[in-house]
């Protein structure tokens, strides 16, 4: 007999991030094994950090007072 309890609920496919389609339950939240691999490669070449702006040069007497 199949307990109901043990059984994961079933994922609203969602579209895949890199390419759109409907994302797959095999490849979860992607589409296919290509796509994850795409997004992983983005990882490993630092295409998603974000870039720092540097604030060091700013005067502080710039700034109003805090009252």
């Amino acid at each position: 007999m199949s307990d109901p309890t043990n059984q994961k609920p079933e994922r609203r496919m969602r579209p895949c991030p890199i390419c759109s389609k409907l994302s797959t339950p095999g490849d979860y939240p992607f589409c296919s094994d290509r796509c994850a691999k795409v997004d992983l490669n983005r990882w490993f070449s630092e295409g998603y950090s974000i870039p720092v702006v540097e604030t060091d040069d700013l005067d502080e007497n710039d700034f109003p007072d805090e009252a």
